[in-house]
């Protein structure tokens, strides 16, 4: 059922043939008599659509439609008027009207005004929708997922650091999530309704990336034909996210550092300029190395690091791992009948992930491509998930005289129980063992988890 038009005219005659006409045409009218009844009628419809004249006796026109953007400014309103007040209606639609019908008019210049009306709020709202969606995958993109110890006590660092204004320097290996904690830091800072701007410094040719974070003018070196902002700008009162700033050529560095410290830029071929930008940073380079052989500047190292934050491996914290599995299911629209079986969890958290959740999100979409069922087990795991960490040369040192496989085998499953803290599961996962496996040479050989 389309959503009703609202009415309003004094003029009994026009009424009843726009009437007719927008009904013919499939539409639901409700009509009002003057001002005051159409803004009674429109507190209790709330319709998306208001035609209503100008000249009318006690509230006109214009009044109307200041009460009701007040009420709904998304609210589609077309004036109608006589030809002699075309300014005024021009003026109506700078304070907000949608468009304006004029005296007299005809059956299809009616309708295509509505229809056209109606498209447009159609395309506001499918605008709307969008964004929400976009808005939705990006807080899904973004999400800290974890609760082990080292994820707890840095998301306190994030909280106690997003309400300050002081740059941050995130470091840790490839794939750990910088720009992950980059956008937690953003959304719970003063700066949450301003953008979110991610450049990757190593991403972008080193003849352009001037340009690319300040911007130039036209003219100002061969291939600029136009104006372009550069990414300073277009995270005005927001923040600036510079991943890979390890990667940042030596001699840019000074133009970056006094855009940090004057929070001034200066486009190529252009004038400096004011800007409002947080900037976060990130690497997986060691930047103190970096210093020492003279390939990053110190005063800018302390610039960005003014809080620096160290986002621990994957494999410094296997907890995590089944919330990260739980979230990448989610993410990539696994059905609820989609299961991993236990083994396969307890692989996942003793395999190293060289890749760390980069890699753990690459591994669980590719099951969740090439299962064989609605349960994914050890089966469906990689192949380099599978096996069994290479050993290390010289672990094993038997003796001349020989040694036993059954005490061979005993210290291997006491030394793992050591190694997991005595937890069982660990222990079956880090010798690549089933569980009942384990637990069956823990009777046979009558051994106790240690306290």
């Amino acid at each position: 059922m389309p959503e009703p038009i609202l009415l309003i005219d004094d003029d009994a005659s026009l009424r009843r043939v726009v009437e007719f006409t927008l009904d013919e045409a499939g539409y639901q009218v409700a009509t009002a008599i003057n001002g005051e009844d159409g803004l009674r009628l429109f507190r209790q419809m709330r319709p998306s659509l208001v035609i209503t004249d100008v000249q009318m006796p006690g509230i006109s026109g214009y009044q109307v439609l200041e009460e009701i953007l007040r009420i709904a400014p998304q609210t589609l309103v077309i004036i109608v008027t006589a030809f002699s007040t075309v300014e005024q209606a021009v003026g109506a639609m700078k304070s907000g009207a949608y468009d304006y019908l004029t005296k007299p008019f005809s059956r299809d210049h009616l309708l295509l005004t509505v229809a056209k009306a109606v498209e447009y709020r159609g395309l506001k709202q499918e605008n709307v929708r969008l964004k929400d969606a976009l808005e939705e995958k990006a807080q899904q993109g973004g999400q800290v997922v974890g609760r082990s110890v080292q994820m707890t006590r840095l998301m306190e660092r994030v909280e106690r650091v997003a309400a300050s204004e002081a740059s941050v320097l995130i470091t840790g290996e490839s794939g750990t999530g910088k720009e992950v904690i980059a956008r937690a830091l953003h959304r719970k800072s003063s700066r949450q309704q301003g953008p979110f701007v991610a450049v990757n410094c190593a991403a972008i040719p080193k003849d352009l990336i001037e340009s690319e974070l300040f911007g130039h003018l036209k003219g100002s070196f061969t291939g600029a034909l136009k104006d372009r902002q550069g990414k300073f700008p277009q995270a005005s009162s927001g923040t600036l996210f510079l991943d890979e700033i390890g990667e940042l050529p030596i001699d840019l560095q000074p133009k970056l550092l006094r855009a940090l410290q004057e929070q001034v830029v200066e486009p190529v071929g252009g004038s400096p300029e004011s800007i409002d930008v947080r900037v976060v940073a990130a690497t997986n380079r060691d930047l103190e190395q970096a210093m020492n052989a003279g390939q990053f500047r110190e005063d800018l190292y302390y610039r960005l690091a003014v809080v620096p934050m160290e986002l621990p491996a994957l494999r410094e914290r296997p907890d995590d791992i089944p919330d990260l599995i739980e979230h990448f299911l989610h993410k990539h629209q696994a059905s609820a009948e989609v299961t991993i079986d236990a083994a396969v969890v307890d692989q996942l958290k003793v395999y190293s992930w060289p890749g760390n959740v980069r890699e753990l999100e690459n591994v669980i979409e590719q099951m969740l491509i090439l299962r064989q069922g609605d349960c994914i087990g050890l089966s469906d795991l990689p192949p380099r998930l599978g096996r069994s960490t290479p050993a290390v040369c010289g672990v094993l040192n038997l003796p001349e005289e020989g040694y036993s496989l059954e005490t061979l085998e005993r210290e291997a499953v006491e030394q793992a129980l050591v190694h997991c803290q005595g937890n069982k599961t660990k222990a079956a996962a880090f010798l690549r063992i089933p569980r009942h496996t384990l637990l069956y040479r823990l009777e046979k050989y009558d051994i106790r988890s240690p306290s």
